[in-house]
């Protein structure tokens, strides 16, 4: 039977691993992630799972060893965070363009420089486009959760892509809260004995892997990569209903509060959409109609469900918590492309917030959409900042 306990999101990240029992962890420390590998590595140390657990000189070399062993036919989680995502961005786009659908948690924090060690996405945000399923976590519950449903999507024969598993640094890494844990019987039965496609290590089927490839092949293996991400949205949809099945919980490709009869909806990722209920509640007892959503699965981008939440909606505010310097925030024209088609666009505005670790406060998000509601608000804001 599932129970409860008290647990922080990095422990709770390590003790889906351990129910798991991936063949293969290669990792290197880096704030605020280290605590993952460092109590799954007690979890090997002590015989609590079978995992082969290797102890790298880099980020870079921790992906290089994950791809090479998830190609051999194992299933194999890491973990990273900011400078350490960075300095594994040469083999972000070969993991994928191999369909190698290993597991990486990542604790979202800022990217140097300035030096910054708090919470932002710009870390994914970075790393969006490198052909990676990526989902985001409200609370401990669900960074847990979606490190068990990871596996399912990743793995599933018509996507075979590597999955990253987002969680807002020190917000949710390093914060005790309430979980319900699955009972690991049941873990193992839902995620499955890993059954690779074409390893490295079948011999009896010799193949090649990590081939150089010329332009007549490129691009089709590119394109090979968007029909994948398309196979994914489905995918996670049926994931997601077993895993209510499980556990009771429901997850979405986007998740959405108040939305139904909202005039005006903020889109928003992370922790900070649990901050943004509670804004939209106070907004509410003052009468406003206003809801919030969050793409729980921000890679493949979820535009057929954004497009329906945002119809007949009067505005939309997309807030980033991470800046493209020179134009929006990354998720902004996303959100804009997919409300392209509807036949009465809202009013877009982009606000930019809490980067660097920067205070995001229901005081803060609740006047900015009142300013939206008020058509006072400007296209991009940066919240916060004393200009």
């Amino acid at each position: 039977m599932a129970h409860d306990i008290a647990i922080n999101g990095d422990n709770a990240v390590a003790l889906a691993w351990k129910q798991i029992d991936p063949d293969v962890c290669a990792a290197y420390p880096i704030t605020p992630q280290t605590i993952i590998v460092e109590k799954f590595a007690e979890y090997v140390a002590n015989g609590e799972v079978d995992t082969e657990f290797v102890c790298v000189e880099s980020e870079h070399s921790a992906l290089t060893l994950c791809t090479s062993s998830c190609s051999a036919g194992a299933r194999t989680f890491t973990a990273t965070a900011s400078q350490g995502l960075a300095y594994m961005w040469e083999m972000m786009p070969i993991t994928s363009a191999m369909r190698t659908p290993l597991i990486m948690a990542v604790a979202n924090r800022a990217v140097s420089g300035p030096i910054n060690i708090n919470n932002d996405h710009g870390d994914a945000m970075s790393a969006r486009d490198c052909g990676w399923v990526m989902l985001f976590s409200e609370n401990v519950q669900e960074a847990y959760d979606n490190s068990i449903i990871a596996p399912r999507i990743a793995e599933h024969p018509d996507v075979q892509l590597p999955c990253m598993v987002n969680l807002d640094g020190f917000i949710l890494t390093h914060a005790i809260e309430r979980m319900t844990m699955v009972e690991t019987a049941d873990v193992k039965k839902f995620v499955g004995e890993y059954k690779p496609l074409y390893p490295l290590l079948d011999v009896k089927h010799p193949l090649s892997h990590g081939n150089m490839d010329g332009p007549d092949f490129y691009y089709p293996h590119k394109y090979q990569l968007v029909q994948a991400m398309d196979k994914a949205l489905e995918v996670a949809e049926d994931v997601f209903k077993e895993f209510a099945e499980l556990t009771g919980r429901e997850y979405h490709l986007v998740e959405e509060y108040l939305c139904d009869d909202a005039e005006y909806v903020a889109v928003i990722l992370g922790s900070s959409f649990g901050t943004m209920k509670a804004a939209v509640d106070e907004l509410r007892e003052m009468g406003l109609k206003v809801g919030c959503a969050m793409p729980r699965v921000y890679r493949p981008w979820p535009e057929a469900a954004l497009a329906k939440l945002m119809a007949g909606k009067k505005g939309v505010a997309v807030f980033d918590k991470h800046l493209s310097v020179g134009a929006y925030g990354p998720m902004f024209p996303e959100v804009v492309t997919a409300a392209a088609e509807l036949e009465a666009l809202p009013k877009m505005y982009n606000v930019i917030y809490g980067l660097g670790g920067a205070d995001a406060t229901v005081s803060g998000f609740k006047k900015m959409m009142q300013e939206v509601v008020n058509g006072d608000a400007a296209k991009i804001t940066y919240l916060g900042v004393k200009e």
